[in-house]
């Protein structure tokens, strides 16, 4: 790829995910993007998304049967931004407890639990929590590529969420927002230098979430005019 290309985003195609409108939303901000299950085509993007939307274990079984486990961790750990979205945030954790324990990708120490009966006063709330809710960017974070994605902008701003289960990583400083729906507090975005994962729909979210998008297209001409490629500082867990 020449340095006057739009930068090419690789957008797993897995059919766990709303992937056209990750899609759309990438070429909104002129990033060229293509719809794949290519491990590839994985390797060489400039960035990969994992959407995702249903079942933590279908989707592993999805990812399974595409032999895409290995290119996913592979890819995570090799210095270029990965990107979950929803469920696909989910599945770079160590395990979730959703219909039983299930290992994930393992590129987060960490595990993911149900919502649990979150409450507001004496009235519980509904789970999934599905609808807008603000997110705000947590003090401590050791992740500046997880900030600049979000935007200072976007500190506070409502962003559109769809889900039953959240993350809890291990390292808090991973931790690069949270929102509050009730009186539970859960990890909203997280991300640890190259890999960021986002629990609301960013492609859903307005021209807050469009936001998110064109962060990224910045981020990436800036990787590529600067030759950046810092890896990703977690450990592999086993997968």
């Amino acid at each position: 790829m020449t340095s006057g290309t739009a930068p090419l985003v690789a957008i797993v195609d897995y059919d766990m995910g709303n992937i056209f409108s990750v899609k759309h939303a990438c070429e909104t901000v002129g990033l060229i993007a293509i719809l794949t299950s290519s491990p590839r085509e994985i390797e060489l993007a400039d960035a990969v998304i994992l959407p995702g939307i249903g079942a933590f274990p279908d989707a592993m079984n999805c990812l399974e049967r595409l032999n895409l486990v290995g290119p996913l961790r592979d890819r995570a750990f090799s210095g270029k931004p990965v990107i979950g979205i929803c469920l696909g945030m989910q599945l770079f954790m160590t395990e979730s407890d959703e219909f039983g324990l299930r290992p994930g990708l393992g590129v987060f120490s960490g595990s993911v639990v149900h919502f649990g009966a979150p409450r507001e006063g004496e009235r519980v709330l509904k789970v999934p929590h599905v609808g807008w809710n603000r997110v705000h960017v947590s003090e401590g974070t050791s992740s500046a590529s997880g900030v600049d994605l979000l935007g200072p902008d976007n500190d506070g701003e409502s962003m559109y969420f769809v889900h039953s289960y959240v993350v809890r990583p291990d390292d808090p400083a991973v931790v690069v927002a949270t929102t509050r729906y009730g009186d539970t507090e859960f990890c909203s975005v997280m991300a640890r230098e190259n890999v960021v994962g986002f629990q609301f729909h960013p492609e859903r979210s307005g021209p807050a979430g469009l936001r998110i998008y064109a962060n990224l297209a910045r981020w990436l001409r800036l990787r590529r005019e600067s030759g950046a490629g810092t890896p990703f500082t977690g450990t592999p867990a086993a997968p």
